[in-house]
């Protein structure tokens, strides 16, 4: 199971949310690339970077932090946020993002989806942030009609390699992981599930390896130390070798 530390950039600083809420920001760094570089020390592959005021406003105001993280940071990144269009996703990719992370328009402009997914293959992501088993959209802020699980079909029939997906009720609560969320996921698709949303202690990365979810980001709890980011790493690279 591969980790993904995260940086959820807001104003150009690094930030943490409570469920969602914009009203309800931890400020953790004014320094991004730092939060990045030692991530990189504690010897990480991968980085989860989201722009939250992309996500709710539909626009790259962070464009310049998350160029310079993916450029300098030695890290495979992936990168969402405010993706609604194919010229973000080319100007991502071409900065050498790992992986470009659409969330909204999955649900809001499918054809675009399909789009991105015939052009880019497996280098498109999708977002499946649940709320109440409703697919949540615009950061959070909405939520659509449309099922989790139905939504999750249809983006695997889409050629959909990967979805990210967090359970909003449990993301920064510090409260554990929904793991029956991902045992059905797994149980029923084909794609690599990314589980994201209340990962708060080595438990509850074991218990993810139990779901065989693909990947795990690490969010809150990093920043709070409830999770040693390096012991994580290496416990994982142990696992990997057994």
């Amino acid at each position: 199971m591969d980790l993904y530390p995260a940086i959820d950039l807001c104003g150009g600083r690094a930030v943490r949310l409570l469920r969602g809420d914009y009203n309800k920001m931890t400020i953790f760094s004014e320094t991004p690339f730092e939060v990045a570089s030692a991530f990189k020390k504690a010897g990480a592959d991968y980085l989860h970077l989201v722009d939250l005021d992309g996500a709710k406003r539909g626009d790259t105001l962070n464009y310049e932090v998350i160029r310079k993280i993916i450029s300098d940071s030695g890290l495979g990144v992936e990168v969402g946020g405010g993706i609604r269009n194919m010229g973000t996703v080319e100007h991502y990719l071409s900065l050498g993002a790992m992986r470009v992370i659409i969330g909204t328009s999955a649900v809001t402009d499918p054809v675009f989806l399909q789009d991105a997914v015939d052009r880019f293959g497996e280098k498109i992501a999708v977002a499946v942030d649940i709320k109440d088993g409703m697919v949540a959209t615009h950061g959070w802020v909405n939520t659509s009609s449309e099922d989790g699980f139905d939504f999750c079909k249809k983006l695997q029939d889409m050629g959909v390699k990967t979805i990210i997906c967090t359970d909003i009720s449990k993301d920064g609560a510090m409260q554990g992981i929904n793991k029956e969320l991902y045992e059905q996921l797994t149980q029923r698709f084909n794609m690599d599930i990314i589980a994201s949303g209340g990962v708060t202690s080595m438990h509850d990365l074991e218990s993810l390896l139990e779901t065989g979810v693909h990947g795990a980001i690490l969010g809150k709890s990093i920043y709070t130390g409830s999770i040693i980011l390096s012991e994580a790493v290496e416990t994982m690279k142990r696992v990997k070798k057994k």
